[in-house]
């Protein structure tokens, strides 16, 4: 468990009574029971903190991703949720990407919510966050819900063109286009972040430490076929080993 998660442990223990405070205690002590403890978090700590305690539950026990497709599987949309906000938490460790891919095909706004937040904002396929979001602006979900929204829009031309024919297909309906769209729209009109430049030291000429494609490409002096080397201000290039009783070409020195 990092610094992060106590924290937030510590914090929801100062929610909860003694009573819930020793049930969550031997809770997270008992990791062959997550199941029974899982599904008790509710009578056990109260409604209002029951997400909460299922997430550190989670948190604390890291169960493998068959096990934890199995408690989302068999769960409420209560319990469904808790899995899909504790994904952050359990990454890199669990592969929690159809149970966000299952969450998104719900009509539950909860579930659409939690499937794109940090976990789904790095997992998703663009085509398949463009669709998630998309489907938010017809259920009616704030897109302030999507994590890294404005990041992930901007430069986003396909967006764009998906937003412009859904709202032409509103208006045509006699339908009201969501203010969220025109803030949307106006996220994708705005230049992509830009990306750090690829390392290219890997490439550098091991004779000069300039990039290869400094280099003009030109007939090998002994192969005489395509060869990348140091110009004259370089240095000569290195000679070639010789067979066994191979003449040496004339002016080549060892």
């Amino acid at each position: 468990m990092t610094a992060a998660d106590r924290d937030r442990l510590g914090a929801l223990r100062s929610e909860l009574d003694e009573r819930a405070q020793d049930w969550l205690k031997r809770a997270l002590a008992e990791p062959d029971r997550l199941e029974i403890s899982f599904a008790a978090a509710k009578r056990a700590c109260g409604a209002p903190h029951a997400v909460r305690v299922r997430v550190a539950l989670l948190a604390e026990h890291r169960p493998p991703a068959a096990r934890l497709a199995e408690l989302y599987r068999r769960g409420n949309a209560a319990e469904r949720l808790a899995v899909l906000e504790a994904l952050p938490e359990l990454a890199p460790d669990t592969d929690g990407s159809e149970l966000v891919h299952d969450a998104l095909r719900t009509n539950d706004p909860r579930l659409v919510a939690a499937a794109l937040g940090p976990y789904g904002a790095c997992c998703l396929a663009p085509h398949d966050w463009r669709q998630a979001v998309l489907k938010c602006l017809f259920v009616g979900i704030p897109l302030a819900e999507v994590h890294d929204l404005a990041p992930r829009a901007a430069g986003d031309d396909e967006l764009a063109r998906m937003l412009r024919d859904f709202a032409a297909e509103r208006t045509a309906a006699g339908r009201t286009v969501p203010e969220d769209l025109h803030h949307l729209l106006e996220l994708t009109s705005r230049p992509a972040p830009a990306r750090p430049a690829p390392d290219r030291s890997a490439l550098d000429h091991p004779a000069t430490g300039r990039p290869v494609a400094d280099h003009p490409v030109t007939d090998h002096p002994v192969t005489g076929r395509p060869s990348t080397v140091p110009s004259p201000v370089d240095g000569p290039a290195a000679p070639r080993p010789t067979a066994p009783g191979e003449q040496r070409p004339t002016g080549q020195e060892i």
